[in-house]
């Protein structure tokens, strides 16, 4: 897993597909060709001020990075940028809930995206 970092990459992601669930909004959309890498995946982390302050907005891209480490590896597709978004329940949810709701929105995201078939 790669960290997306440049502002473009969150952008593209944002403009791809977009699945809202309690605790996640997951945006994933195809990686560039001139940034793919073979068998890799690229992920960024995003929480607004609507979150709360520094300290819930720092707890909830924490959980959030926990939870995509957890789920990515088994259920993320390589060439995939993903962007997770934290709602206001994300900080406050309980993490087993996050992680269904992370696994749930990757299921949405690659049917919307055609490879729901695919494996890692």
């Amino acid at each position: 897993m790669q960290r997306l970092r440049v502002r473009a990459d969150f952008l593209r992601a944002a403009r791809g597909i977009r699945r809202t669930t309690p605790g996640i909004t997951l945006e994933a959309c195809p990686t560039p060709p001139n940034h793919c890498l073979d068998g890799t995946l690229r992920v960024g982390f995003t929480a607004s001020k609507k979150i709360g302050g520094a300290v819930e907005r720092n707890r909830a891209k924490r959980r959030l990075r926990a939870a995509a480490a957890a789920v990515l590896p088994l259920c993320g597709l390589a060439g995939t940028d993903y962007v997770l978004v934290a709602r206001r329940d994300t900080v406050t949810r309980p993490f087993d809930s996050l992680l269904s709701d992370l696994a749930e929105g990757l299921r949405a995201a690659h049917v919307k995206l055609g490879r729901a078939g695919e494996t890692r």
